[in-house]
């Protein structure tokens, strides 16, 4: 049987590394951010947050969850993932979505949003051909390349892992031919293991190993003592965080109650095939701090 490992998220741009350094003690196998250029409200910059990460930890897994990928020079991003490897020691994970919930932001970025798909598959072929190879030319609809090469390139060979983020057909499809793993969020059980089976499907069409990729998933999590005030808190947190009511999904979308209540539904995502679980907080600010430490100390060990 696969090991499964469990990560959690940045919950802020606030103290960072403090953060960081203690979801490490408590045996967290990654720490993941995401990223918005806008957004309902303050989201960080993936790059930046898990560099300050990278310098305060040791060993943790950093993960792009994800890099919007369309809305960015795909040479840009190869530069900086490469970069973020080689200063956390061989540490990054490469985790790319096509975005598209905040039109606003490639409206200020210049990007189609209509475009955003096409951008990111292209910008994959880009970004595995510059970690994986010398003086590369590429011609492309967004990206020319002539004979050039990223240096240093990073340190995992033959590259840094890539993570595909979505729940579509065509986010199923990308992770099939480019990536190593598949982490989608807002996402069932029941979901999960029928979403595997194709990607395995679709791997074996692109000539690739069926069996050699990672399935994870990515649910927001609230535990308490008091299995409703854990509901509650997710409802909130996630009905501010996503502009919409989120109190009916709760128990469809996120893992939220007593940590016993956590322990069953998480299993219920190990048994439908996920390997890597992200279990990022839904709380407010200054439960943070204890959610993270139910998660680490009552929750994963009962998986080790």
């Amino acid at each position: 049987m696969a090991k499964i490992e469990f990560g959690t998220a940045l919950p802020s741009m606030d103290n960072i590394a403090q953060f960081a350094q203690r979801v490490e003690r408590l045996g967290f196998d990654y720490l993941g951010c995401g990223e918005h250029v806008m957004f309902h409200g303050p989201v960080g910059n993936t790059f930046i947050s898990l560099s300050v990460a990278a310098g305060a930890t040791q060993k943790i897994k950093l993960l792009s969850s994800i890099v919007l990928l369309p809305l960015y020079p795909a040479a840009l991003v190869a530069k900086m993932g490469a970069a973020l490897d080689v200063a956390s020691n061989g540490r990054y994970n490469f985790g790319v979505g096509i975005g598209g919930e905040f039109p606003k932001e490639f409206e200020a970025c210049g990007v189609p949003v209509n475009q955003r798909g096409s951008r990111t598959n292209e910008a994959l072929e880009v970004i595995n051909r510059l970690w994986t190879e010398q003086k590369v030319s590429f011609e492309g609809k967004y990206t020319t390349l002539n004979e050039v090469s990223i240096e240093p390139t990073p340190i995992q060979k033959p590259r840094p892992p890539i993570w595909v983020a979505g729940r579509k057909d065509p986010a199923m499809k990308r992770t099939a031919k480019y990536a190593d793993g598949w982490l989608p969020y807002m996402y069932t059980p029941d979901q999960l293991h029928g979403s595997i089976e194709k990607i395995k499907s679709l791997r074996k069409e692109y000539g690739r190993d069926a069996e050699s990729f990672i399935p994870g998933v990515f649910i927001f999590t609230a535990t308490h003592t008091d299995g409703d005030k854990g509901r509650e808190m997710a409802a909130t947190r996630l009905s501010k965080q996503y502009a919409q009511d989120f109190s009916k999904l709760i128990g469809k979308y996120a893992v939220a109650g007593t940590p016993e209540e956590c322990r069953k539904r998480i299993q219920e995502y190990i048994d439908a095939g996920a390997q890597t679980v992200i279990l990022p907080s839904a709380c407010p600010t200054n439960y943070i701090d204890e959610n993270t430490r139910l998660i680490g100390e009552e929750i994963i060990p009962a998986f080790r």
